[in-house]
């Protein structure tokens, strides 16, 4: 390592952090000791002119880190030199002079990859810079979980900021809110689903000190004024237990916890109550000493003798011994009433339990989508147990992967926002996720500082700036660029509205064209002449050929010229029947030709047997078609079904002519839909034009009232055909309060 620090400023060093070098040398071994003093060095070497807002050295803060890595959450010896290590690394890649990619190299060469791994995934973390959005902070819970490979660092990162809470008052107050935020509704529930209940605890409170200053020191002066008449009354309620477990010969001790602040405060304001309105202000635990085999047993014995004592709530018994927390908590919980009238919350656990319950675990969190290809919720647990407890050299990296393999990556703006992404997205997809706008004009974008172009993947956590020129518009090679089908749908979008407008252009000049060359033809007769010429499909075809420059007006001229000249009478007369054609192509689908091989319903030809479709109830009198499937015969659809386009378009040879028997007769329901004011005797009098005036079978009506002075009706009639349903829809609308009323099938 370059630069040594000289003996006299190590030596200051190592004073000024002794009592962290006592706790590394009571826990650890010689060669772990060795490592963080090399790292103490090395990060006082490069951070010696850095200090913090109250002008103490940065490194005590991340000596302070370290302590809680150790102490608080119980990780080794990687994790605590990269505790002291990652503002190092995060002010190097803040100063983007190229002193990051030596600096790595070095911390490689002292450290290891493993070091240098959680300090970069730390650095990454705090380059983010999240909005006060609790749906922000969901995206980011799931974006740590995803791409934090290594699990301690989700943990350093906890005891990070734990360490600015308790610092926050030499932060500037234009800080504090954002920081505290940001503890509650990210790092506190982070810790909450990891296990470490103590650090969120404290995460809330600090929390609460910062958002709700008067309710938080009136809860604290409330706890202060009761905590003498608190203590006398867990003694009385002890007493008797503790003869009931002496007598068993039972190993325990018993701990009394009070209520988080921030607990108090939410089940305050949940209840809206005051202080003294919250009877479960603190908790008991008993914590039995027994071997692993015994504890199942010892703890419901406890259980036993405290419900003998004293009146259980059995809706507040919670069973974590039998059936663990996913995050590995195991407890008997228990709430119980004296005969005073005071409610108590008993916990009763081991040494063994209490030690997971009170350090934590890194557990699996679980959040939506995890079981998408990824490891299950106990296996995660199971491995990362594991790992955690086990302190030998193998590299915890190479024998861990807890990606959660959703399919998913979660990219920021430089403001902050977070987006969610398919995996394989690239720059042009995240421009247009963020608006269809600024995806039409990128042009690239930026990471980390380096220019990258629109088809450059994503990774997550990746801070990703969207580069733009007003000139630039979507591209069809574009569409083999993005992933998301939003893109690809805008893209489409435009390159169809871009046809068009090519499409209309090249219509206009042909038209100006032809009046000036004062050719006596309709532009519909050219049109179909030039396709036929030109073997394209549609018009539109030719008008887009004249829009781009790829046919030019003059031979369009020549060719129009020698057609009329008579050159090509055989031409011009195909032309103009195809242009009549074209003319009467709606009408004719309106009109089927009712040929006669044509499907005739209601009679059997040759024993092909029909039905009538559900999707559209063709009645009597409608225009209809027929439709051969391949399990149930020939469907009868009416021409206007919503399906009727699709089945044309994808099956023309399974479509067939049909029309109605003239004399068919039969009993067709069809259903009405009436709105209406909603007023007394409104449906007796709908039921009575249906059945009195037109002799119509009512078969059934539901009227719903709406709330705001409307109803609205469905009425079901049978009819003989589709002629006396105009007749039954002008007679419901003359009805007095009918606001419209018509045919829905």
């Amino acid at each position: 390592m370059e630069g040594v620090v000289n003996s006299d400023t190590t030596m200051q060093l190592f004073e000024r952090y002794a009592d962290f070098r006592g706790l590394i040398a009571a826990q650890f071994s010689e060669l772990t000791q060795s490592k963080v003093d090399s790292a103490l060095r090395f990060a006082e070497q490069r951070m010696a002119d850095v200090k913090r807002y109250n002008g103490t050295p940065m490194l005590d803060h991340d000596v302070a880190v370290a302590r809680i890595v150790v102490e608080e959450v119980g990780l080794g010896r990687n994790s605590t030199v990269a505790a002291i290590l990652h503002d190092v690394v995060r002010i190097a890649a803040q100063r983007r002079d190229g002193e990051l990619e030596s600096l790595t190299t070095l911390i490689r060469d002292e450290f290891g990859d493993e070091v240098l791994g959680i300090t970069l995934a730390l650095c990454k973390i705090s380059d983010i810079k999240l909005k006060m959005s609790k749906e922000q902070a969901a995206d980011f819970r799931d974006m740590i979980v995803s791409y934090s490979t290594d699990p301690r660092v989700i943990l350093i990162k906890l005891a990070d900021r734990l360490e600015v809470m308790r610092s926050l008052d030499m932060f500037p107050v234009a800080k504090h809110r954002t920081k505290s935020w940001e503890s509650l509704n990210l790092y506190a529930q982070i810790a909450h689903k990891l296990g470490l209940y103590n650090i969120k605890s404290e995460l809330e409170d600090l929390s609460l000190k910062y958002l709700e200053p008067e309710a938080y020191h009136n809860i604290v002066h409330e706890l202060k004024e009761s905590e003498a008449e608190r203590l006398e009354f867990i003694e009385r309620f002890l007493e008797p237990v503790r003869k009931l477990l002496d007598g068993d010969n039972i190993r325990y001790h018993i701990k009394s916890r009070t209520k988080s602040v921030y607990s108090i405060f939410q089940k305050m304001r949940k209840q809206k109550v005051p202080f003294k309105g919250v009877f479960d202000i603190f908790a008991l635990r008993i914590i039995i000493d027994c071997e692993p085999e015994r504890e199942k047993a010892l703890c419901w014995t406890v259980y036993s003798h405290v419900t003998s004592l004293y009146t259980p709530n059995t809706e507040r018994m919670r069973d974590w011994i039998s059936i663990p927390k996913s995050n590995g908590y195991e407890s008997l919980h228990t709430t119980v009433v004296t005969k005073e009238g005071r409610w108590v919350e008993v916990q009763i656990r081991t040494e063994r339990m209490d030690e997971i319950a009170e350090r934590g675990i890194a557990a699996h969190w679980r959040y939506k989508g995890i079981k998408q290809g990824g490891m299950g919720a106990e296996e995660w647990l199971r491995r990362l147990r594991e790992l955690l407890e086990d302190t030998t050299s193998e590299s915890i990296a190479r024998r861990f992967d807890s990606n959660s393999s959703t399919g998913e990556i979660f990219v920021f703006t430089p403001s902050g926002d977070i987006r969610k992404l398919p995996v394989g997205a690239t720059v042009l997809d995240f421009a247009f996720d963020i608006h269809t706008s600024l995806g039409s004009i990128c042009v690239g974008g930026k990471i980390g500082g380096r220019v990258v172009p629109i088809k450059e993947p994503l990774r997550n956590g990746d801070i990703c700036e969207v580069l733009t020129r007003k000139d630039q518009t979507p591209k069809a090679d574009w569409l083999s660029i993005c992933v998301t089908s939003k893109a690809r749908s805008r893209i489409r979008a435009y390159l169809r509205e871009e046809r068009m407008k090519h499409a209309r252009l090249g219509r206009e000049e042909l038209e100006r064209k032809l009046k000036n060359w004062k050719i006596d033809i309709s532009l519909d007769e050219a049109v179909a002449y030039l396709c036929k010429e030109l073997k394209q499909r549609r018009g539109n075809d030719i008008y887009m050929l004249i829009a781009d420059q790829k046919l030019e007006l003059q031979r369009i001229k020549e060719l129009l010229q020698r057609w009329l000249s008579g050159e090509a009478d055989d031409e011009r007369r195909l032309a103009a029947a195809r242009a009549e054609e074209q003319k009467r192509s709606r009408q004719e689908e309106r009109e089927q030709p009712r040929s006669s091989d044509a499907l005739v319903i209601d009679e059997r030809i040759n024993n092909i047997e029909y039905k009538l479709a559900r999707c559209c109830n063709p009645i009597k009198g409608d225009d209809i078609f027929g439709f051969v499937t391949i399990n149930a015969g020939i469907t009868i659809h009416r021409a206007d079904c919503p399906n009727a386009r699709r089945m044309r378009e994808r099956y023309p040879y399974r479509v067939m002519e049909a029309r109605w028997r003239s004399d068919a007769a039969g009993a067709f329901r069809v259903t009405v839909r009436i709105s209406a004011a909603d007023i007394p005797g409104l449906a007796t009098t709908i039921m009575d034009v249906a059945a009195k005036e037109l002799g119509l079978a009512v078969r059934s009506i539901n009227f719903t009232p709406k709330g705001d002075g409307t109803a609205s009706a469905e009425l079901t009639v049978e009819v003989p055909s589709a002629g006396i349903v105009d007749t039954l829809l002008h007679s419901l609308r003359r009805i007095k309060g009918v606001k419209n009323a018509f045919r829905i099938n």
